[in-house]
């Protein structure tokens, strides 16, 4: 079959071991990113399959219609609003969707708490440029820290905390909350509190039409000045344009993020990364080879599954009765 990897912007995914799952097949793999639907559909046009890696490329009906050997989406991690479902359903293509840990993104949503606090990449440029001592850090011993959803990410940061020695709290959906407090993990008394009150704000909410926007400015300008908000998770989980402003604002003090409202971020082309109080990487968090080798193995492995006359893990499974042939 012919099997099309966009996005690979690293030009890794040959060099992992699962790659080899795909012997027998015919794979291109593009390492851009590209946008306009003219060159996404030449790119994939002759694809039987398209291995996604989690949102990079937007799949919409009017693309389909322009896809007409498709027959599998393979997902890495879960399938978002990226792919419009109903449309492959309606034309019979089926989606199959993967999981993940979390571990890589809960991992480097500490190292950006503590590079942010203790001002680390500030310090290793002053050295290098002959420099030596220029700031003065904060611990995270003692501070709150608020956990803005208490699930697969959630909770690792959440222990994280804990054995950082933080006074850990979590907000979210009713059902976040009852498992933080089954596990023993205060509960914020509001959302005002939350805000108002934690020291360091990390953001671990699954992107959602329901959650879109959901921290807006009011939250953001509760924030202490000396706060740090974390996200790695999804820029669209805050309202456009609303944590550079309220950076500027002085609330909240400090900001790490790993995502961007239009990615990728070329030529530094976005606000936030003019900012001196926001510490910025190019959405690494699940960029890990142990992660990609499950993602990406999960995903070639589903590919095999379909055309062996196996559909597995499908996000459409009533798409089953209508398959393309």
């Amino acid at each position: 079959m012919r099997i099309a990897i966009p996005d690979d912007y690293q030009d890794c995914v040959r060099s992992l071991d699962c790659y080899a799952r795909l012997a027998g097949h015919e794979v291109t793999v593009y390492h851009d990113n590209v946008k306009e639907i003219d060159a996404l559909a030449a790119r994939l046009a002759d694809a039987d399959a398209i291995v996604l890696t989690r949102e990079r490329t937007v799949i919409t009906d009017a693309l389909l219609e322009r896809l007409p050997r498709l027959r599998l989406i393979s997902q890495t991690g879960k399938v978002a609003g990226h792919i419009d479902l109903r449309a492959c359903t309606a034309r019979g293509i089926a989606v199959a969707e993967g999981s993940g840990s979390g571990a890589a993104t809960a991992e480097l949503t500490w190292a950006l708490m503590l590079a942010s606090r203790r001002y680390l990449v500030n310090e290793v440029n002053r050295l290098r440029a002959g420099q030596w001592q220029g700031h003065l850090g904060q611990q995270l011993r003692g501070q709150r820290l608020g956990v803005w959803s208490y699930g697969r990410i959630g909770k690792q940061v959440a222990g994280f905390g804990k054995a950082f020695g933080m006074k850990v709290w979590v907000w979210g959906r009713e059902g976040s909350i009852a498992d933080a407090r089954q596990d023993g993990v205060e509960a914020a008394p509001s959302r005002e509190a939350f805000f108002a009150e934690s020291d360091v704000v990390s953001l671990h909410i699954r992107l959602n039409a329901d959650t879109e926007g959901i921290v807006d400015a009011t939250d953001l300008a509760r924030m202490k000045p000396s706060a740090l908000l974390v996200n790695t998770s999804r820029a669209e989980l805050i309202a456009p344009g609303a944590l550079a402003a309220a950076l500027r604002a002085g609330r909240p003090g400090f900001a790490a993020v790993d995502a961007f409202e239009r990615e990728p971020v070329l030529g530094a082309d976005d606000p936030l990364l003019q900012l001196d109080n926001a510490l910025c990487t190019p959405h690494i968090g699940f960029v890990e080879r142990d992660n990609y080798e499950a993602y990406y193995g999960g995903a070639f492995d589903n590919i095999n599954s379909f055309f062996a006359g196996m559909p597995a893990n499908l996000a459409n499974p009533e798409v089953l009765s209508r398959l393309r042939g």
